[in-house]
Order: structure tokens, then C-alpha cells, then sequence
């Protein structure tokens, strides 16, 4: 496949998936929006030229279509996933016979991917060394109106083990605060974090080496889930079907990516901390401001025409989303083999990926479901799943609805609900109160159907409620009057729902700060509902107590409304906007096409 940046946007191109902007553009706001209209569309990637007061173009939205992902990475890895797992059994145990009738799928595995070394003069990466490089002078994107400054949004994060050398690829976004120095934004559980937390442990600084751009495949394979003893560069070297290359500078502390844009080579000292944020993150909020280790710029290598590549990120749909879909994709078969007993799993994008999963698991004999529950939530970044729903139904995980329906057919609260207090919590989550720290939440069911699910609410007025809407058979949203001026509401719902039964039949009632906006699809639903709540504190119910057994009674109810004390969603200011649309023919004078037809 591609081998770099620039040979994937010169195939765009040639697709008619490329435009190139060549109207004078501010990396502060306004290449953002841009982006995030395209986006919304369906449309092509994008080439910014001419990015005022800097010397280089900004390449976006490169993986915002599926087809583009198919683009870039071909077929080749799916298809492989798939005919490996289709194959094993027949090569367990392991024997010549077997071994010699799959060489044709496994010696171009084992002989053709990995990494290889370069010559300097095949390293297009080492075109310009530059001792005294400016970061302020790079083309970072200040993406929504309360960000704290630009961040490289798309940088590849290089660290290596301080004992093992194990290597971790990453992406974390770095804030840039000087000419020299930026954040690094290690979020708990994170490969690059867990290398940092050793060498400080040692009292030593931690080499990094940040790449932008690379081969396409480079970049998907810094977003994907793997477990910790796979290496992103391998992986890479699989979705680019070749060995991926790489040169060794004397001075620097590890090998360069060799077909590279850029190579920031620099250090992470120990017990160094310095204010990081605001940020509109990946979830549709601002994450705050707290202390994150600061990284130190030595030297830049790069190309000497380079492109900066970026993505914007925000409320769901943006182009972190069909990354995430593909990965999914790509890497599930592979979870009943790493995970026996779990025949599917999927995490919603549309809730930024940690707050909710849904899983098809066995349940070969009482309560196996939940053994295999408790193994997902122990599974690399898993662990930091906020709720997770199991069946034993052959539901498409991907359409919510069909999944949710399954369950709540099947659920039997008093012992299917399940409550884990005081766990760890995603970085960007700020639902449990405290920074890093949350709750957890299972839902399971499985078995035989043992309840039908209304459609819709027939029953009476509901105090205090403005508004009804039936999501799904048995899904109840409500909306009324704001978290901070009825805070008891949904203690009121529980009470009420002892003497309707109209309310009590829905085994799960939302309630929200706006039924319809939140009902209008599944996108919606998803990420108004599981990006506001914390189990511990906003789920309600009648309680069951008995010895040490906590048990439930329908409805669950859950207060997903907006708190005070949350950070607010993402918006773009009115000025931006404005300058956005009086200048939209500037920045395209032909159409270009986009899922619906041309714009």
C-alpha cells in the first residue's frame, strides 16, 4: 500500500478525494470548522496551502470516509484477519503437514513484514536536520473557542520501556506552550504513560520521538486497541503488507520512520508537571485544565517539503469514529480467540469508546455470562469501560437498539444488574466526580424471554415531566425541568413508578435534558445518554438488600441530564461560524463531491 503521506494524498487526488484549499486560512478556528463541514457531508480529504504566518500545508480529514480507510489500507488485512481464524483449528496442534499447506498465507507473514533499516539517503526524514526548530512555527490547529492553545492533534508518540526497550506508538495530544516545549497528554492506562511512570520511578528523563505523517497505515495503527505485547510498528508493517522502514541517526535515541513528514526528538523529564488544557476532546466536552509531564523539543528532522498532517475531534461524527469502526472491524475476529467464551464485542464510538461496550457471549451454564463480563472488563484498555452490556443473543452489536432489546427482554434485575463502585475511570470522563475515578455498570441478558417490552408510554402525566419519547421496546426518555433546578427528579420517577404501572412496564427510564434531541438516532442517543452519567452516583432504582446481596427492581432509572459541574459540550463561536460561511466559496470555488451528491 502507500508507502507515505504524500502518495496516499496524490491517489486522492487522482480519485477526485482531494481538494486542495488554496484560500488564505487561520489555524486558529477557522481550518477547523472547515474541516468539520466537510466531514459532516461525507466530503473529500483536504490540502490547506496557504495556512496564514506558517511555512507548512495541512493535510486533514484523510480517513473520514470509509471508503477512504479502504483506500488507504486496501482489503488485504481484513481478509487475512479473517482466513486466520477461519484456518487455525486446522493448524492446532501445530504439524509439518499443517504448517507446509498454509505456507502460502504464512511465510509472507513471517519473511515479508517486520522493520527494516534504511540507508540516510533512502530517509527522506533526514532531508533537513534542524537544531533550533520552533514549534510555534508548525501549523497546529486551535480546534474549538476554549482550547488552551494550538496542539498537534495527530502526532505518533514513540517511547520505549527504560528496561525491556519494548517500544509504544501512541497518539496523545501535545499542547504547545513554547517555542521548545509542549504537554504530553499520557492518560492513565496508556503504553506511553506506563514507560514514563518507569523511567521516573528511575529518577530519568524519557526519550520521545513524535512523528507526523508517515505511511497511512502508520497512523491507524497508533489508534489501534492492541494488547501490550504487540507492537504498533509490527502492526503497521501488517496493514502496510510490507516491511516498514526505518534509518538510524547517530544522535538520535531511537530509529526514525523513514518515510516520515516530520521526527521531534526530545526528552519527558521526571517529575516535571505543567498545566494542560482545555481541550474539546474526542467525547464533545472540554477536558480541563490539570498538570500532565512536559515534553522537551531537541532537534526536528523532516522532510524538506513537508506536509503537516492534523484532525479535528469533537461531538461524534468526527474522523476518529470510522478509525475506531474499522479497527473494530478488523481486529474482532480475533477476540474469541483472546477472550474463549466471548463470540463478539463492540465499543460505541458514538460515546467515545470507554463509556459503553456490548458483548454476545456463551452461557453454556448459569451465570457463565458474567465470568465473561468480568474477563472484558480485565482486558487492556477495556478496563476502563464505564458500562458494559452482555447477551448470549446473536444481536448485531453494531445497531444499539437490537442489543438493548435483547437484554431488557431477558434481564432480571435483581441479580443482572451489577454496580462496581469507586473503579477507575477514562481520563476525558468527568462523570464520576474526580478526575481518573468513577464507577462501573453490567447489564446482562440472557436465557429465555421474560417480559415483552411496550413501544410506547400510555400512562399519565408524569410530575414534573414536559416530555416522553420511547427510544426502543422498553427504552423510556423523559425530559423535564434542568439537573440543577430539580435534582430529586429522578428519585421522584422511582416513587412514581410503584403506582404506574404504564411506567414501571419500561425496565429502563432515561432521563435527559431533551427527549426528542435525544431520541433523533442512535448517534444521539448514545452520546447525550452514556457520556452523562456515573453509575454509582446517577442510577436509581428500589433496592434489595439482603445478607451481602444487592439486588434491583424495575424500572432502572438513570439521570443522564447535563450537572453543573460537568465541563460543557463543544460549540463553535458565532464569529467563526460567520467567517466560515461568508467565506465558503473563497475556500471551494468548484463543487466537490460528498456522500449526497456534490456541494
Amino acid at each position: 500500500m502507500f508507502p507515505n503521506l504524500r502518495a496516499f494524498l496524490q491517489a486522492l487526488e487522482a480519485d477526485g478525494e482531494l481538494v486542495r484549499v488554496e484560500a488564505p486560512v487561520e489555524a486558529h478556528l477557522e481550518l477547523a470548522e472547515i474541516h468539520r463541514r466537510v466531514i459532516a457531508e461525507g466530503g473529500p480529504a483536504l490540502l490547506f496551502t496557504n495556512v496564514k504566518g506558517r511555512a507548512f500545508p495541512v493535510a486533514t480529514n484523510l480517513f473520514g470516509t470509509p471508503e477512504r480507510l479502504e483506500r488507504a489500507l486496501g482489503t488485504r488485512p481484513e481478509k487475512v484477519v479473517e482466513t486466520i481464524v477461519q484456518r487455525l483449528p486446522e493448524w492446532l496442534p501445530p504439524s509439518p503437514k499443517a504448517l507446509w499447506g498454509a505456507r502460502d498465507l504464512l511465510l509472507p507473514l513471517i519473511f515479508g513484514l517486520g522493520l527494516k533499516d534504511v540507508r540516510p539517503e533512502q530517509a527522506p526524514v533526514l532531508e533537513v536536520r534542524d537544531d533550533d526548530f520552533d514549534l510555534t512555527a508548525l501549523p497546529a490547529l486551535t480546534s474549538w473557542p476554549e482550547d488552551g492553545g494550538p496542539f498537534l492533534t495527530l502526532p505518533l508518540v514513540y517511547t520505549e520501556h527504560p528496561e525491556t526497550r519494548q517500544g509504544n506508538l501512541g497518539i496523545y495530544r501535545m499542547q504547545i506552550t513554547g517555542p521548545k516545549t509542549t504537554g504530553m497528554h499520557w492518560q492513565i492506562h496508556k503504553g506511553g504513560g506506563f514507560h514514563y511512570h518507569v523511567a521516573e520511578r528511575r529518577g530519568e528523563a524519557l526519550p520521545v520521538t513524535v512523528f507526523l505523517g508517515g505511511p497511512p497505515a502508520l497512523i491507524v495503527s497508533a489508534v489501534a486497541p492492541l494488547p501490550e505485547a504487540v507492537p504498533e510498528l509490527l502492526f503497521a508493517s501488517f496493514l502496510l503488507g510490507q516491511k516498514l522502514a526505518r534509518v538510524r541517526p547517530e544522535e538520535a535515541p531511537h530509529a526514525l520512520i523513514a518515510e516520515a513528514e516530520f521526527a521531534l526528538v526530545g526528552l519527558v523529564p521526571p517529575y516535571t508537571r505543567a498545566p494542560e488544557g482545555p481541550f474539546g476532546d474526542h467525547y464533545g466536552y472540554y477536558s480541563l485544565v490539570h498538570d500532565f509531564p512536559v515534553f522537551q523539543l531537541k532537534r526536528v528532522y523532516r522532510r524538506r517539503d513537508a506536509v503537516y498532517p492534523a484532525t479535528v475531534v469533537g461531538k461524534p461524527i468526527q474522523e476518529d469514529y470510522w478509525i475506531g469502526e474499522y479497527l473494530q472491524r478488523l481486529l474482532s475476529p480475533f477476540y474469541p480467540l483472546v477472550m474463549p467464551g466471548v463470540k463478539a464485542l463492540w465499543s460505541y464510538a458514538e460515546t467515545g469508546f470507554h463509556a459503553l461496550s456490548g458483548a454476545v457471549v456463551r452461557e453454556s451454564y448459569p451465570r457463565e455470562a458474567l465470568t465473561h463480563a468480568l474477563r472484558i472488563l480485565g482486558e487492556g484498555q477495556l478496563t476502563l469501560t464505564k458500562c458494559l452490556i452482555v447477551t448470549d443473543q446473536p444481536v448485531d452489536l453494531a445497531d444499539f437498539r437490537s442489543l438493548i432489546t435483547a437484554v431488557l427482554t431477558r434481564v432480571q434485575p435483581e441479580r443482572d444488574v451489577i454496580i462496581l463502585s469507586e473503579t477507575a475511570m477514562d481520563t476525558l470522563d468527568y462523570t464520576g466526580r474526580r478526575f481518573n475515578h468513577g464507577s462501573k455498570m453490567l447489564i446482562v441478558g440472557v436465557g429465555e424471554p421474560v417480559r415483552a417490552l411496550p413501544e410506547h408510554y400510555d400512562g399519565p402525566e408524569l410530575p414534573g415531566i414536559q416530555a416522553v419519547r420511547a427510544f426502543s421496546p422498553g427504552v423510556l426518555v423523559l425530559s423535564g425541568r434542568p439537573y440543577a433546578e430539580d435534582e430529586k427528579a429522578p428519585e421522584r420517577l422511582v416513587e412514581t413508578a410503584r403506582h404506574v404501572e404504564a411506567l414501571r412496564r419500561f425496565p429502563l427510564v432515561l432521563l435527559v435534558d431533551d427527549a426528542e434531541a435525544t431520541t433523533r438516532d442512535q448517534t444521539a442517543f448514545l452520546w447525550t445518554v452514556f457520556t452523562r452519567f456515573d453509575p454509582a452516583h446517577d442510577v436509581y432504582a428500589e433496592t434489595m438488600v439482603g445478607h451481602n446481596r444487592l439486588g434491583f427492581r424495575l424500572p432502572i432509572v438513570i439521570d443522564a441530564r447535563m450537572k453543573p459541574f460537568y465541563p460543557v459540550t463543544v460549540e463553535v463561536d458565532p464569529e467563526t461560524q460567520a467567517r466560515v460561511d461568508r467565506r465558503w466559496r473563497e475556500y471551494f470555488p468548484q463543487p466537490y463531491a460528498t456522500k449526497g451528491g456534490r456541494r
